[in-house]
């Protein structure tokens, strides 16, 4: 009977892991700033058949949380700048939890509100002023309704709101947004939330392609970098960028708080003066940032703090405006095929999900497993 119970528990195993074998290993953005892309559903099935468990999306679109329900997969919806001076109201923050959070607690995992996205850095001052009471008023509304414990409340950052990024120990912020970045981090610290930060290193190699080592920017083998106050080298440039974020951070009084990177990624075509924005460098980049993020890497100067990483995206995007590139960082075509190779499954949109046959013979296998388990106990006690 235990022989048996062992060989049902290795069928079990081999079951699962043919199905979750593909998996990029990360967070995903999906943005949906198009007009060909598929329907909620079958973005729904591709994610799941990649075993992505969190996803990042700009808004609260009904129709992609209805169509995630049941899929256990962690959501960060997205609040949008156009939102933040009515949220500063109470009522209307509350009400609009009431209508765009609530109902799908229930089936649909959302985990975050991002309130607002790259609001400081820009020319819009008084759009700044309003994100923290935006914050605050979004958090309020949680704790009355009893779920702040389910629920936590940031906002994303570009990069431009550091003043120093190298060497990553003397990251600051830009002194005209400190005050609004130090409450901001008060906040942070007093509800338990994470600091999100958008990072590109293709920028970079894109404003001086001729003094940033490409394979620097790649996760490429390199001579690296070393920060002289603190001796420690870096071999790629969003590590050195996640540590100057940190910096700057405990240089407002702050090592309590998590840095997660909302967004990162790599355009695979671009225009003429867009250097570095390629099919061969997007797959490169992608492919070795998601090889280190499976290995639980850290960073150098937080060994035991594992990165976090959301990718940018999932999708390209036809309707985006700026130049080439905004509309080319997905890793995946809209009919679901593959902009480039990432050792994972590749396939056209729409596809036959698993089938109901196969899923409920999983389900029988797991519970004929536990079964025979319990037999066994009994009869080798």
């Amino acid at each position: 009977m235990a022989a048996i119970f062992r060989t049902l528990l290795l069928l079990l195993t081999l079951s699962e892991s043919f199905i979750g074998v593909f998996t990029i290993g990360v967070g995903v953005n999906y943005g949906r700033i198009a007009n060909n892309l598929p329907p909620p559903s079958q973005v729904s099935t591709l994610l799941r058949s990649l075993n992505i468990t969190r996803v990042k999306v700009y808004d609260a679109d009904p129709q992609v949380l209805q169509a995630f329900a049941g899929t256990n997969i962690e959501f960060i919806i997205g609040l949008g700048n156009e939102y933040l001076q009515r949220m500063r109201d109470p009522q209307q923050a509350q009400t609009w939890i009431q209508q765009n959070v609530q109902p799908y607690l229930s089936q649909t995992k959302i985990t975050c509100i991002n309130v607002g996205n790259e609001v400081l850095g820009g020319q819009d001052t008084q759009l700044a002023s309003y994100l923290l009471p935006a914050m605050k008023t979004m958090y309020g509304a949680l704790v009355n309704l009893g779920l702040s414990k389910q629920v936590y409340i940031t906002t994303a950052h570009s990069l431009q709101i550091l003043a120093t990024s190298f060497p990553p120990s003397q990251g600051t912020f830009q002194e005209n947004l400190i005050q609004y970045i130090q409450p901001i981090l008060n906040f942070h610290a007093q509800v338990d939330s994470p600091f999100f930060i958008n990072a590109y290193p293709y920028f970079a190699y894109k404003g001086d392609p001729n003094n940033v080592p490409l394979e620097y920017v790649l996760f490429e083998p390199n001579s690296g970098s070393i920060d002289p106050h603190t001796n420690l080298k870096y071999d790629n440039m969003l590590y050195a960028q996640i540590d100057a974020v940190y910096s700057a951070i405990k240089a407002l009084g702050h090592t309590d708080i998590e840095v997660k990177i909302s967004e990162t990624g790599w355009p695979s075509k671009g225009d003429e003066n867009e250097a570095g924005a390629t099919v061969q460098n997007a797959g490169i980049y992608n492919r070795n940032l998601m090889q280190r993020m499976q290995q639980g890497e850290s960073t150098p100067a937080r060994p035991s703090q594992p990165i976090d990483i959301y990718v940018f995206a999932l999708f390209n995007e036809n309707q985006k405006g700026g130049p080439t590139s905004e509309r080319n960082f997905g890793l995946y075509y809209p009919d679901g095929s593959l902009v480039y190779n990432l050792g994972v499954k590749s396939y056209i949109l729409p596809r036959i999900d698993y089938s109901s046959s196969m899923k409920n013979g999983l389900s029988i296998l797991s519970h004929l497993v536990l079964l025979i388990g319990s037999l066994v106990y009994f009869l080798e006690r």
